[in-house]
């Protein structure tokens, strides 16, 4: 779908049954199968396989401020490096995929537009971030994320759940936040290719290290593919929709002391993607986007820091050979306050936000005040973490947001946890002004609450998250006329705030070690439904599973993965059936020599022919291997 389509990617909310539904004798039979096969444990590290670091490991994204992972409320997941190598030429979508809570929509195959759903909600209501750097479309709303290069990522933390306390506008589902390498030590270059069937290729290069005050990073990487035939309705261009993606990233930083530290950060991507509109045209969409940012983090004393940030980035779209483009520009101003007292934190934010949006006839902006405060508190068995926001937009006047959590170790090893909050998301410049717009859109709202059991010790935990977000104001796609304010454009409609959600389920998730091997899993159970017409969201599954393990054998790190999930809708009406299906993926990694590393990696091993977005097909069996030379 391209954003110039009238269609909305949020179908009408629904009517949500009560959390005790969610545990019928099927849902009973299938949690106990998931929590044999995986010994389901922490969402905090379903995707982290570097054992024993799960407790210790230390995070950014939950309140803007660093923690150790284990004193944390949040629902949250870390996505390692490692696990990032092993992927090979998948994009940001496919790796996020196989987190606890996560599904993933594409309409085609790499380089076509792609959604992510957390916990059920819909791509615009996750905040994206690279680097610190905030990057979204106000034509389509959220990231684009087939334009976020992998190759160049080295963590990417997931937060679930609404955090607009912290971040203000859009963070109604979730956070996704993406960090590139930091350079340290002595200079650490690399080089890299691989090939996969469908004429897939991959390059890259890149150097890192520091010397006295100074450190730096630089990546480069080339990716290409034939691809397929994108599209299987017979009246589409039965051409191969292929690929080719040039990115870089650099990350720059100088210790002015001990005290004082500036920090530039870069990443920019092209992507040129086929799709299939017309029957004999080759149709390409060409994605580009950059993410700039320039820092400086100043330790006043031992109690006081601050952190002064400036941030800059772009999403453009085009369509060839129709003549559409869009182009969203958004400047980020950022001053950020944290006070540590023992057991206490507290934080203070200033933030300014600018958006601007070029598309056809549409040239307008717009800028969003802030203050953040929060505080937290850490004390033997007790957490606590509150969180209160006040945002000033230039178009809808003030919004208030707020956050409160409690986690209790009731128990050596065991935590609960409970949260509320409340979140809001401002609509697009284009879902105001575009010919489909109505400039008197509210702002989206939501209300969530959840609880949350968590076990951990070594490398076993299991975990346990009920959620309920009840989103109102929704803005839908109404069609006909008489509905909207505004034009109701070529289409005989607008967007329109006519919708109600109600988005709630359970997330279980887990690790531990058999004997050699390490294994992974994670199964939600949701209901994410519309309560205006009681009709499930469309391209939501109800249930969905992933599990996965690795084992080293001769010197070699073997992998498998399980993808599930149940049948879905692609419309609003739950008229049109998406099946559900069950992808096998197999890796292999080693060190051939000293200095070089071989990656093999097979997915959809039982070639499996599915859809997650109708007529839109998806890639069958794929094999990929790439060879990297890395000075140790």
């Amino acid at each position: 779908m391209h954003s110039h389509s009238p269609v909305v990617r949020l179908c009408a909310p629904d009517s949500a049954i009560v959390f005790s539904s969610l545990y019928s004798s099927h849902t009973r039979i299938a949690l106990a199968a998931a929590l044999v096969a995986a010994s389901l444990s922490a969402q905090a590290q379903a995707a982290n396989e570097t054992e024993g670091k799960t407790l210790e490991a230390m995070v950014v994204t939950a309140n803007r401020i660093e923690q150790p992972l284990s004193d944390l409320t949040a629902d949250m997941s870390i996505i390692d490096s490692k696990t990032i190598e092993r992927q090979g030429p998948g994009g940001v979508a496919d790796v996020l995929a196989r987190v606890p809570g996560i599904q993933m929509t594409r309409n085609g195959g790499p380089g076509t537009s792609t959604s992510l759903f957390i916990r059920g909600a819909e791509t615009r209501f996750t905040a994206v971030y690279v680097d610190g750097v905030r990057v979204d479309s106000q034509s389509t709303g959220g990231a684009s994320w087939q334009n976020l290069p992998l190759a160049l990522i080295d963590r990417i933390e997931v937060l679930r759940g609404p955090a607009a306390a912290v971040y203000g506008s859009d963070a109604m589902g979730g956070v996704v936040q993406i960090f590139t390498k930091k350079g340290e030590g002595a200079p650490k270059p690399y080089v890299g290719f691989g090939v996969g069937n469908r004429g897939t290729y991959t390059a890259e290069a890149g150097i890192s290290g520091g010397e006295g005050a100074w450190d730096y990073s630089i990546g480069l990487n080339r990716a290409q593919s034939d691809g397929f035939n994108a599209r299987t309705t017979p009246t589409a261009n039965p051409d191969k929709d292929g690929y080719r993606n040039n990115a870089v990233n650099a990350r720059l930083g100088y210790q002015l002391n001990q005290q004082h530290r500036l920090e530039a950060t870069m990443m920019a991507s092209n992507m040129n993607s086929g799709y299939d509109v017309s029957p004999k045209e080759d149709d390409r969409s060409i994605n580009k986007m950059y993410a700039l940012g320039l820092n400086w983090q100043a330790k006043w004393t031992d109690h006081y820091s601050t952190k002064l940030q400036l941030t800059q980035s772009r999403d453009y779209y085009e369509t060839r050979p129709s003549p559409y483009q869009t182009d969203t520009r958004l400047h980020n101003y950022l001053f950020q306050n944290e006070w540590r007292y023992g057991i206490h934190t507290m934080t203070a934010a200033l933030e300014r936000r600018e958006d601007s949006l070029v598309n056809g006839g549409i040239d307008r902006d717009r800028s969003q005040n802030a203050l953040a405060l929060g505080y937290g508190m850490h004390s033997g068995a007790h957490t606590v973490q509150l969180n209160l926001r006040r945002d000033d937009d230039s178009e809808f006047g003030g919004k208030t947001t707020g956050s409160a959590a409690y986690g209790y170790e009731f128990a050596p090893n065991w935590r609960a946890t409970a949260t509320v909050g409340t979140a809001f998301r401002a609509p697009t410049l284009y879902q105001r002004f575009s010919e489909y717009g109505d400039a008197s859109l509210a702002p989206e709202k939501s209300k969530n609450a959840e609880l949350g059991l968590r076990w951990a010790q070594g490398a076993d935990s299991f975990s346990a998250t009920v959620y309920r977000n009840n989103v109102t104001n929704l803005i839908n796609w109404v069609g006909g006329t008489g509905t909207c304010s505004g034009n109701n454009g070529p289409y005989g409609g607008c967007y329109s705030n006519v919708g109600k959600a109600r988005l709630e389920g359970i997330t279980l998730a887990g690790t531990t070690k058999l004997g050699q091997f390490s294994l992974h899993g994670s199964v939600d159970f949701q209901n994410p439904r519309d309560q205006t017409t009681d009709k499930l969201l469309a391209r939501r599954a109800k249930r969905y599973a992933t599990l996965g393990g690795d084992t080293r054998v001769a010197g070699w790190t073997l992998g498998a993965e399980m993808q599930a999930t149940a049948k879905r809708y692609d419309n609003a009406a739950n008229t049109n059936v998406l099946g559900g299906y069950t992808l096998f993926n197999l890796s292999a990694s080693t060190q051939i020599a000293k200095d070089f590393s071989l990656i093999a990696r097979i997915n959809n091993l039982a070639d499996k022919k599915y859809e997650t977005a109708r007529t839109y097909a998806s890639e069958g069996r794929s094999a990929y291997i790439g060879i990297k030379w890395m000075p140790q």
